[in-house]
């Protein structure tokens, strides 16, 4: 069925080139329960593939999760972001409902890694590795500052809303993490005042979302958390522990420091607060335990049983360790 409807689009996918041949070589990457990620190639009668991704919700109806953007307008911020000077993949084609592939859109298939792992040991991109922080800095700057009037409507996420967000779905699990509440206490007692004009913030800006190749990075992908905030969640984000992938010296995920990151967000412009990315990364930290803890609760429960959920969830210990190296006094941190 992908397929069939990949085929009767390929027109509109290359549009000038004729005669477009076949939709060829179409494969699944990843799914989940709200979206599926498939690439292919459109083949044209010059002899030249066109390799491209289809980014499509799993169902007919297109729904989303709680908090997402929506692939419809995913595809408007990477357009707007392309525009800005932000690398990102090109949009080619927005589904539509004659199309009959539910909510989604294509765009061009950009070769690189994305493992998380390989970008901070492979060996192949050793040259990449000493300059992608400051780059992905860069990459901030030029997305916080994109006019946010331009935009499709989106959320806004300010500090103490978001805090009080990720309590409530703490005490829904009914998990007793006394790390947990010390770091709830942290933030309140730390909470930054809401930024006067919120910005254009990525939401998943790390190590796992982004495509790098030798020369650095390539694309910044997985735009469906994007909302309108604070500038200081991205890099805040970005430095924490769980996308180092076992480089925990590097705080820039696992292959750069923070003085690069931010030494990269200034060259575009940016002004960095150290206080409100350091309460981000505490706050991002914590988020991401309770994800965790989300997983192995569904697990659990029956709702969901996949093994590689309780996996996980079990990380939500890994992430209490963190809030205490990072709650901790200065002087006691090794």
């Amino acid at each position: 069925m992908i397929a069939n409807a990949l085929q009767r689009l390929a027109g509109q996918l290359v549009p000038g080139v004729h005669p477009v041949r076949a939709v060829q070589a179409v494969r699944r990457l990843s799914g989940g329960a709200s979206q599926q990620t498939w690439a292919f190639d459109v083949a044209t009668g010059t002899g030249q593939g066109q390799p491209m991704v289809l980014r499509r919700a799993a169902d007919a109806s297109g729904a989303r999760a709680q908090g997402t953007a929506g692939l419809a307008v995913e595809a408007q911020l990477i357009e707007a972001a392309q525009a800005g000077g932000v690398p990102v993949p090109g949009v080619r084609h927005v589904l539509q409902p004659a199309d009959g592939l539910g909510e989604g859109f294509v765009m061009d298939r950009i070769e690189g890694e994305t493992l998380g792992r390989r970008i901070v040991r492979d060996e192949r991109l050793a040259g990449a590795r000493r300059v992608l922080a400051r780059q992905c800095g860069a990459a901030m700057a030029r997305i916080h500052r994109l006019p946010v009037h331009g935009l499709p409507p989106l959320r806004t996420a300010a500090a103490r809303a978001e805090l009080d967000f990720q309590i409530g779905l703490h005490r829904v699990h009914g998990t007793a993490r006394p790390v947990f509440e010390l770091a709830f206490r942290w933030l309140r007692a730390h909470a930054p005042d809401d930024v006067p004009a919120p910005v254009l913030v990525h939401g998943d800006f790390r190590n796992g979302n982004l495509m790098v190749g030798e020369e650095g990075l390539r694309a910044v992908l997985d735009w469906e958390l994007a909302h309108l905030g604070d500038p200081m969640e991205d890099l805040g984000w970005m430095c924490v522990r769980s996308w180092r992938f076992g480089h925990g010296a590097l705080p820039v995920g696992g292959f750069g420091t923070r003085e690069q990151l931010f030494e990269g967000y200034a060259s575009e412009g940016g002004q960095v607060d150290a206080a409100r990315v350091r309460w981000w990364q505490v706050l991002g930290t914590l988020k991401w335990g309770i994800v965790c803890e989300a997983m192995v609760h569904a697990w659990l429960s029956g709702r969901e049983r996949d093994v590689e959920k309780a996996a996980i969830g079990r990380r939500a210990s890994e992430a209490e360790s963190d809030l205490l190296a990072l709650l901790a006094p200065e002087e006691e941190v090794a």
